[in-house]
């Protein structure tokens, strides 16, 4: 009788030292390892924390996100904690300690847009909307398949690209389609964890 194949892993899972299966983006990075269990692809909902992930996803750009989520603590002490009225009452003379702050990317536009994005949230809220309103208003209507491999997830959607426009329009900056994915998949609006990752229901 002929033995059947053995099934080949997919080499796009990582198995931990845990014995967990994950997405193998996460890697043996404990921190991540956490965030790929307890944060990635979760719904959110709350206002400052969704401002917060703008924020960052935009100061990881042409980056890691690990590397933003290894100083994502002490962009909260700079930030305070991401409340968005006292970001937005940060100054210029903030903005050049921030710029020399090692801890954190010191790249000038971000430091200037996370201080814009907090003034346009604002404006948000002073119409009787919220930021977590718009942004849940992007996500996409239709299921997706499950992902298999990374070259079944996209960059960019119309959905993004259709978010990156608003925020924009808005007063947002470094909200590009593509960052905007990246904070579709990061705030649960869109659930990409792998077929066989334990995330993946």
């Amino acid at each position: 009788m002929t033995q059947p194949t053995p099934a080949v892993p997919n080499p796009f899972l990582a198995v931990g030292d845990d014995g967990v299966t994950r997405c193998g983006w996460v890697g043996t990075d404990p921190e991540y390892q956490r965030y790929h269990d307890e944060e990635w692809g979760r719904p959110l909902h709350d206002e400052e924390r969704l401002f917060e992930k703008v924020c960052l996803e935009g100061f990881q750009a042409g980056l890691s996100w690990i590397t933003i989520l290894r100083r994502r603590p002490v962009f909260r002490e700079v930030f305070h904690g991401f409340a968005v009225q006292r970001v937005a009452d940060m100054t210029a003379a903030d903005v050049e300690r921030l710029v020399s702050d090692a801890r954190i990317i010191r790249h000038r536009g971000k430091i200037l847009a996370t201080l814009g994005n907090a003034r346009a949230t604002l404006e948000i809220q002073a119409n009787g909307e919220s930021l977590s309103e718009l942004i849940w208003g992007f996500a996409p209507t239709t299921p997706h398949a499950r992902p298999l491999t990374y070259a079944d997830i996209p960059a960019i959607t119309a959905e993004s690209t259709a978010l990156s426009t608003e925020l924009r329009r808005r007063g947002y900056s470094f909200v590009g389609p593509t960052t905007m994915y990246a904070l579709m998949q990061s705030a649960g609006l869109v659930d990409d964890h792998l077929a066989g990752c334990h995330r993946a229901f």
